[in-house]
């Protein structure tokens, strides 16, 4: 057959621009979510609650496709009921849709917190020196996409399809109404500080201020996804995937100023969190959104303060080794700086933010 994809969670920022991805490069792509609501034409929508064993089975009835992609979780009060929600998601799915008689492949997405240790237990643990490297391997904490992981592979051991696991950092891409979206929230928070004369700080700790990072444009993990899922050197491989260059915040942060006109405030020396700087600021933004004729004036559907706070909060340096992948053929490069501005100049043109 040809090319057919499920995406689980193609609304989300992966997701979503994997879809792009895939529909450009003549891929027939299902999506799946709780409430399909997609922005492609030509996605077709599926409508599943995954924690629901017989419901994913009933969706998912019949449907062969040649590669899965996860690409969504749902965030629970405590690690272990990540652990328990959503490694249960990925078995329901794939005992739903591992019998597909075309599927090959199954790919995952996680993050670089398979090194750092989950939200509860940030950076607790014994976290490897950087550059993180593949070979460095688990954390000795509970980490639900270890969970996630161990769900693959035992159905692909059952079902004989591959596998592989990508591991971004910080994902940079359009998306709205997604809780993990730092490129939209800083542009939120920057027309906020146009607005109203608050400073544009940089709102994180002494350690990402000072020390080199990386992130990874949503659009370049779409692209590994599908190397990796459709060429020998990418099965049952673990890689990390991010842009290739490096920065240092106190670099980038007056170009993301300069960009939307507002002056960089000077870095204070400690963390100012934006969910408490921001905590009233939902009003203003429907008041710029409304003005403006934006599509969207709900500030809490663009912002994610909270996990915007988690990454650029970190008390130690995070940088990503992609040898792996280069090794492997995927040479793909992606500039930083472009990563921002590229997404801001969408948001302006979809009338997400003020031109």
């Amino acid at each position: 057959m040809s090319k057919a994809a499920l995406i689980v969670g193609a609304g989300g920022i992966v997701g979503g621009n994997l879809a792009e991805r895939l529909l450009a490069q003549g891929w027939t792509v299902h999506g799946l979510a709780r409430r399909p609501s997609f922005r492609q034409a030509d996605l077709k929508p599926i409508a599943a609650d995954l924690t629901d064993a017989e419901a994913t089975r009933t969706a998912l009835d019949g449907l062969d496709v040649s590669h899965v992609f996860i690409s969504a979780w749902a965030r629970q009060a405590t690690e272990a009921e990540n652990c328990r929600v959503n490694g249960g998601m990925v078995r329901n799915l794939l005992d739903a849709v591992g019998n597909a008689p075309s599927l090959s492949h199954v790919a995952l997405v996680t993050g670089l917190k398979h090194y750092l240790g989950p939200f509860e237990a940030y950076g607790a643990g014994a976290v490897p020196e950087t550059p993180f490297r593949e070979e460095q391997g688990r954390q000795d904490v509970e980490n639900f996409y270890y969970t996630q992981e161990d769900e693959v592979f035992a159905a692909s051991s059952r079902r004989g399809f591959t596998w592989s696991v990508h591991r971004p950092h910080t994902i940079i891409g359009y998306a709205l109404g997604n809780a993990m979206n730092m490129g939209v929230t800083l542009a939120v928070y920057a027309n906020i500080c146009r607005e109203t004369g608050i400073p544009f700080a940089f709102p994180g700790s002494p350690t990402q201020w000072n020390a080199l990072t990386d992130i990874t444009d949503a659009r370049l993990l779409a692209r590994h996804l599908e190397w990796a899922t459709t060429n020998e050197a990418g099965r049952n491989q673990d890689f990390n995937v991010v842009n290739g260059d490096v920065f240092r915040w106190k670099w980038l942060w007056p170009r993301i100023a300069g960009y939307f006109g507002v002056e960089p405030a000077p870095y204070g020396g400690s963390a100012q969190p934006l969910e408490r700087t921001m905590a009233d600021t939902a009003p203003v933004w429907k008041k710029i959104a409304e003005r403006h004729g934006l599509i969207e004036s709900d500030l809490g559907r663009l912002a994610s303060w909270w996990h915007t706070d988690a990454d650029l909060g970190r008390p130690m340096e995070v940088v990503t080794d992609m040898t792996k992948s280069r090794k492997a053929g995927f040479l793909d490069y992606q500039s930083t700086p472009d990563s921002f501005t590229d997404l801001f100049d969408r948001l302006k043109r979809d009338k997400v933010i003020p031109a």
